[in-house]
């Protein structure tokens, strides 16, 4: 049987242990007073199931596991190829990793800011995520526009040379 006295390599072993689960919060965020254990109404009282929809169910799951495997490819063509890519396929790159990176950011706010909890400040950051979503399309626009692309601007920052603007067709 093991004594509450722990000598030797054993000690300070059950300092890492808790009695308690500690639920994770977000110290300078304002909380939404719970109840007990979370839970509203009485163990009797049926849940609430919120409305059903394609769009927040089956067809978001397709779509982000599309975004997901249309990564993937889309990252070996630049790896694989020594020349430019073409203009198409890296404004499809820079697009397919934007909503890949928003559909990610989004799982975490309402993973780890929930509504439940945070209130109000759940939708600031999901109106906060969105903004930064439309920046970063007018920065897409930007970049393969007047820029050398997505691939063009992360190579020249691998080479470590000076970016070089594409060169504009003049038709007379």
């Amino acid at each position: 049987m093991l004594s509450t006295k722990l000598s030797g390599p054993l000690r300070g072993f059950r300092s890492f242990h808790s009695s308690f689960a500690r639920p994770f919060t977000i110290p300078f965020l304002p909380k939404i007073p719970q109840k007990p254990g979370g839970v509203s109404g009485t163990a009797n009282d049926s849940s609430y199931m919120p409305p059903e929809s394609k769009s927040h169910g089956s067809y978001h799951w397709i779509a982000e596991r599309g975004l997901s495997l249309a990564v993937l490819p889309l990252i070996a063509i630049p790896m694989v190829t020594t020349g430019p890519i073409s203009t198409f396929t890296d404004t499809f790159l820079s697009l397919v990793l934007l909503g890949h990176c928003h559909i990610g950011f989004q799982s975490c706010i309402i993973d780890y800011v929930s509504e439940r909890v945070y209130g109000k400040v759940h939708h600031y950051a999901m109106y906060l995520l969105s903004l930064g979503s439309f920046i970063s399309l007018v920065g897409i626009y930007k970049l393969e526009s007047q820029g050398v692309g997505l691939v063009g601007s992360l190579k020249s920052l691998w080479d470590n040379k000076p970016v070089e603007k594409k060169e504009e067709i003049v038709i007379d």
